[in-house]
């Protein structure tokens, strides 16, 4: 007989009595309280102040790039300074120094649990206003195409302003602190950014600014390292038990400064495509836009038809509008701008296809560097371009020398080139653009 007794089944626990896993104490911080508002801040802060400017910058991937790096650095980082400088004297305000100082972490643990998630929050407002901003080039794109070294720095740069500011409270607790210290970076930066500082200007992360150039490979890097550098040596300086820890990130950040400075005008390259351009060959002359633009060149070409058509035939004309830097060949003429972007083109379209035609028509018949040219080459110039691509403010124009009684000469002569015959217009156009740019009488056919 087995006298064993059975075991006792153990009884069930309730679920609600479990005891629950501890949260990290990182993810707090991160859902709730000040961290996410300051995201929120700086997310509408910059898509405000870019949607503002959109004319400007939408449609073209340079000016795109530099609108967002210029509006982070100027708005983005001011703003980021106050919002770590205020989550940094949280505990002086709520009186409970004392209490986190008896804590089991670490001084450094316990700031990096109050400063990581302001600092991610703020560099995910900023990633949120910069996609917004991509997003918004994306469909209207003119050419080129986006480049992220740059905003994935000024998301850095963010990093390091929190983090700043987030000791910067700490150590000076005043309510004003804040605001004080977001108009000095304010000031700060334009006047080191925009100011005849020669070289040290280069160690703001503001830079210069073009679409033709775009910034050497390394140059995004450096700014990192140096603006990181100096945010963590003040967190280590400020929050280490060894104070010369601090010195290492401090080392990296002086000589990512001393290149920064030493690289002088050698931070920024030309724009790869800024030196070339697409053409249509089938004109006369032909129209060539620059490579970073080139899905504007169906545009141009409609824009310029109606010109281009009343010159089949005629000689001597340029043998091409270009749209290269610096001054056309002898055979060339230059396009009318297209940039900078907000306004000919805004948004990836032509904004008035009969002014640009015009001011194709002004390029081409030439003569823009005569002071006083006689009356018989202001009458053929005007009769050219009347005929060529008329000025949308034409009658404004007319109405002016009618009322100097000067109108009535132009007038015939208007009437004289419409008058002509296909073949003795082109006759007369052939010998009118051989003397193109002559400013004396002699050369250009009378009307």
């Amino acid at each position: 007989m087995n006298l064993t007794a059975a075991p006792r089944p153990r009884p069930a626990r309730d679920a609600a009595s479990r005891p629950g896993r501890a949260r990290h104490p990182l993810r707090a911080e991160a859902v709730r309280g000040f961290a996410p508002w300051a995201g929120a801040a700086v997310l509408l802060t910059l898509a405000t102040a870019l949607a503002v400017t959109s004319e400007q910058w939408q449609g073209g991937w340079a000016e795109t790039r530099d609108r967002v790096h210029t509006t982070a650095v100027l708005l983005g980082v001011p703003l980021a300074l106050a919002a770590g400088c205020r989550q940094g004297g949280r505990e002086r305000r709520r009186r409970t120094e004392e209490l986190l100082a008896t804590a089991a972490r670490g001084r450094t643990a316990g700031f990096l649990a109050s400063a990581l998630p302001l600092a991610l929050w703020v560099a995910a407002g900023y990633a949120a206003a910069a996609v917004l901003a991509l997003c918004a080039t994306w469909y209207c794109a003119t050419g080129d195409r986006p480049r992220l070294a740059t905003p994935l720095a000024d998301a850095a740069v963010l990093v390091s302003a929190s983090l700043a500011g987030q000791v910067a409270g700490r150590v000076v607790p005043w309510r004003l602190t804040a605001p004080l210290l977001a108009v000095a970076a304010y000031v700060g930066l334009g006047v080191l950014g925009y100011g005849d500082g020669g070289s040290l200007r280069n160690l703001s992360p503001l830079g210069e600014s073009s679409p033709t150039d775009v910034p050497v490979a390394w140059q995004p890097l450096a700014t990192v390292v140096w603006t990181g550098g100096l945010a963590a040596g003040a967190v280590l300086a400020y929050t280490a038990r060894r104070r010369a820890a601090a010195l290492l990130p401090l080392t990296a950040a002086a000589v990512a400064g001393v290149l920064l400075v030493g690289a002088g005008d050698g931070l920024r390259r030309a724009h790869p495509l800024a030196h070339r351009q697409v053409c249509d060959t089938s004109t006369t002359p032909q129209i060539c836009v620059n490579a970073r633009y080139h899905k504007l060149l169906p545009q141009v070409r409609d824009a310029l038809s109606g010109l281009t058509d009343r010159l089949d035939g005629v000689r001597n004309v340029p043998v091409r509008f270009e749209d290269l830097p610096g001054r056309p060949g002898p055979d060339e003429v230059e396009l009318p701008m297209t940039t900078p972007i907000g306004r000919s083109v805004v948004r990836g379209r032509l904004t008035d296809p009969g002014e640009f035609a015009w001011a194709a028509g002004i390029m081409l018949r030439g003569g823009g560097e005569c002071a006083d040219p006689s009356p018989r080459v202001a009458r053929a110039d005007d009769a050219v371009e009347h005929y060529l691509a008329p000025s949308p403010l034409e009658r404004s124009f007319d109405a002016q020398r009618a009322a100097r009684g000067e109108q009535e000469p132009f007038t015939r002569a208007r009437a004289r080139l419409a008058s002509m015959g296909e073949e003795e217009r082109r006759a007369w156009l052939s010998a009118y653009f051989a003397a193109r740019g002559d400013c004396a009488a002699k050369g250009v056919p009378a009307l």
